[in-house]
């Protein structure tokens, strides 16, 4: 019996090799370990390059933090550490309508309008896209406080669902796989 190369690097250097060594069991031993050693290399490259991209990034996120200033946060999701890191990324620069957007929808992935209300010295940002709050508002809000002058005061608008919004359009089986959280809150009269 001849010994399997399942190593992909195996089987192609195997393939290189003339026809009379494919039943020899030490060069099919010598390439299935040493496909396997030049597996593990191009997935540790393969890693390693994921490394210098934010959204694809793992172990390299605490490097990331470091590198902007961001205090390290290894017990946060790892999607809410790279959201602040594509924030504070995209934040840069002067504090245009456009710049506010940018932070805020790297935190939302939904769409985000931020309308100025220069008079008042306030900015609105408000959720299109996201029913209720979006989970990680405080990093969010953190991003855009950082973005904008201290003149000016933020406010943030959420989209929820209404009860006048339902009885026509959801059953009861559909209103319980809904959260909670994507309904309006309850303000007492």
């Amino acid at each position: 019996m001849t010994t399997p190369i399942t190593s992909p690097h195996g089987q192609r250097m195997a393939g290189y090799l003339p026809r009379y060594y494919e039943t020899s069991r030490i060069i099919r031993s010598v390439l299935q370990t040493e496909g396997e050693e030049f597996d593990l290399v191009r997935e540790t490259l393969a890693d390693t390059l994921n490394q210098c991209f934010v959204r694809t990034s793992t172990w390299g996120l605490d490097v990331w933090e470091d590198e902007l200033g961001l205090p390290p946060a290894p017990d946060q999701p790892v999607g809410e550490r790279r959201d602040k890191i594509v924030s504070r990324l995209r934040g840069v620069g002067t504090a245009t309508i456009r710049v506010v957007r940018d932070v805020a929808e790297s935190y939302d992935y939904g769409d985000v309008e931020v309308m100025e209300d220069a008079p008042a010295y306030t900015v609105v940002v408000r959720f299109i896209d996201t029913l209720g709050a979006p989970p990680n508002i405080h990093d969010l809000k953190a991003a855009v406080r950082a973005v904008l002058p201290a003149h000016l005061q933020v406010e943030y608008a959420y989209k929820y669902l209404l009860v006048n919004q339902l009885h026509d359009t959801m059953t009861i089986d559909t209103l319980q796989t809904r959260k909670l959280t994507d309904f309006a809150p309850i303000v007492p009269v």
